[in-house]
């Protein structure tokens, strides 16, 4: 690929194109996980809408391969690809609120902190992520579990529109009102439909909140872990907190003589009264001798970047494995005690995650995310600094993982799955895979958008969906002339405000 084609694409856009010859490219083609090591054969640093809908015009006419990158925290690196083209958004990271209509206009670059941020000077926020430098494109497109999905549901269940540009190099718009299915597919889809350029979401009040953090010796993490499974069950929506097993991290409410020891964790946060929530928190420090404590209230976006210093860090090398548990049983307890001595860091995390609540109160068939009826969402996301640890910490993830898999559903939380996973799609989506795949084949039908955890299109996009990668993308209609107008509507999006507010976390 001489470097003369991306001229082509650089007469095209205002956002920068790298190569490999340009002192960029090394930091450019970084991504999160650090064991992800592909040479795309450019990066371009996506500076408004009109720059993808000529990227993706350009890429189909020359049948090179596309991947998108948002926040930038996909764990199996699906921001990258060998050879391809790479769409930055890490520079589109502006948040727009609505504080009188209570909503919120989101670019695809932005991350949970940014989002966060912006929303928090009006008293609202929304179900986001628990790490604050997670890209809030990627989690919402894949469901987005968070702190508040017991009491507003998921993510993708707070949003209200989308704009997409679609494999054909069209731009649209997908919500209740239009485009109502490609809409549907976006809740949980992924990024299988189109390249997202920006999302619009329903807020909620919340300014500050109650935060309980509890560290017990692992070794009684199935005493603990039973406590909390009966505990939560009966707790308010307004509580929402998380299962954990961990190195203990070396924070000063922890002993020193816990640093890097197995603990089991309940963290999280109470959004109710603020003076009730000591209250809500006493039933667990009955469970078991604490080690350490924090108890405090908080601003809401103070807890979602907590722990960012711990599992938020871009660079080292990570696998993830994910399930669905219809329960908290006591053998999947009695498991995650039994591979807690083997976790590779303090920068790993093995989380149960709570989404009963609102989460259940959505049908399994009104948005693409299909397991409203399971109460816990199990990840195991190993992450350590060297990479000659990395095949005996992959081998930890996946013994886990099957023992755990027991005792689990058929599919797991797809923003928690790792690149090896894409034999599970079908149970991971569930009763909406076949639904998926006929709109698949509606608005992708040659797979050009197959960098991902990906859905194969139905019928007609079957023959694209088998042909090698590099020419699935020729396989798509003639191209767009290049000379064809932006969209009004694509053109008005553009006009968002720039971020104002601090980067928080990387965005790589």
């Amino acid at each position: 690929m001489g470097s003369d084609r991306f001229d082509v694409l650089r007469e095209q856009v205002r956002g920068q194109v790298i190569e490999e010859d340009d002192p960029e490219y090394e930091t450019a083609r970084l991504v999160y996980n650090g064991m992800i090591n592909r040479r795309p054969a450019a990066v371009l640093r996506v500076s408004q809408v009109a720059d993808v809908l000529a990227a993706v015009r350009f890429a189909r006419g020359l049948g090179i391969e596309v991947a998108v990158r948002g926040g930038g925290h996909s764990a199996p690196g699906f921001g990258t690809v060998d050879g391809g083209l790479v769409l930055d958004f890490s520079a589109r990271r502006g948040v727009r609120v609505d504080p009188a209509a209570r909503l919120a206009r989101v670019e695809p670059g932005a991350t949970w902190a940014d989002f966060n941020f912006a929303t928090h000077a009006f008293e609202l926020a929304s179900t986001g992520g628990i790490i604050g430098s997670t890209g809030v494109a990627g989690l919402t497109l894949g469901g987005g579990i968070g702190y508040l999905c017991r009491k507003y549901g998921l993510a993708c269940d707070n949003l209200v529109s989308a704009d997409v540009v679609l494999a054909d190099g069209t731009f649209v718009t997908a919500s209740e009102a239009e485009n109502v299915d490609l809409f549907w597919a976006l809740r949980g889809g992924s990024g299988n439909f189109g390249v997202v350029t920006s999302m619009e979401f329903r807020l909620h009040p919340l300014d500050t909140v109650h935060v309980g953090i509890m560290f017990f010796d692992a070794a009684i993490g199935a005493q603990v872990g039973a406590a909390y499974r009966e505990w939560l069950a009966a707790e308010p929506e307004e509580m929402g907190a998380f299962l954990g097993f961990h190195q203990g991290p070396p924070v000063p409410f922890l002993p020193e003589e816990w640093h890097g020891k197995p603990v089991v964790v309940i963290a999280g946060m109470w959004t109710g009264d603020l003076d009730a929530g000591p209250a809500h928190w006493q039933a667990m420090l009955d469970a078991g001798p604490v080690l350490g404590s924090f108890f405090a209230p908080m601003p809401y976006p103070a807890l979602n970047i907590m722990f960012d210093g711990l599992s938020g860090i871009p660079g080292l090398q990570g696998y993830w494995k994910a399930d669905f548990l219809r329960t908290l049983s006591d053998e999947a307890l009695r498991t995650a005690v039994a591979y807690a001595p083997g976790i590779p860091s303090v920068h790993s995390a093995n989380h149960f995650y709570p989404i009963n609540g609102a989460v259940h109160r959505v049908a399994p068939g009104a948005t693409a995310f299909a397991y409203r009826d399971v109460d816990f969402a199990p990840v195991i996301a190993a992450q350590w600094p060297e990479a000659s640890e990395n095949d005996r910490n992959i081998a930890w993830v996946r013994e886990y993982w099957a023992a755990l898999h027991e005792f689990s559903e058929p599919g797991g939380y797809l923003n928690f799955q790792d690149a090896d996973d894409q034999s599970r799609i079908e149970d991971t989506l569930g009763s909406n895979y076949a639904r998926l795949a006929e709109l698949k084949a509606k608005y992708d039908p040659d797979n050009f958008f197959h960098v991902n955890q990906n859905i194969k299109p139905a019928h007609a996009g079957a023959a694209a969906a088998a042909a090698p990668a590099g020419q699935r993308a020729v396989l798509l209609t003639e191209a767009v002339p290049e000379t064809e107008a932006v969209p009004e509507q694509a053109q008005q999006r553009d006009a968002m405000p720039p971020r104002a507010n601090p980067a928080e976390g990387a965005a790589t």
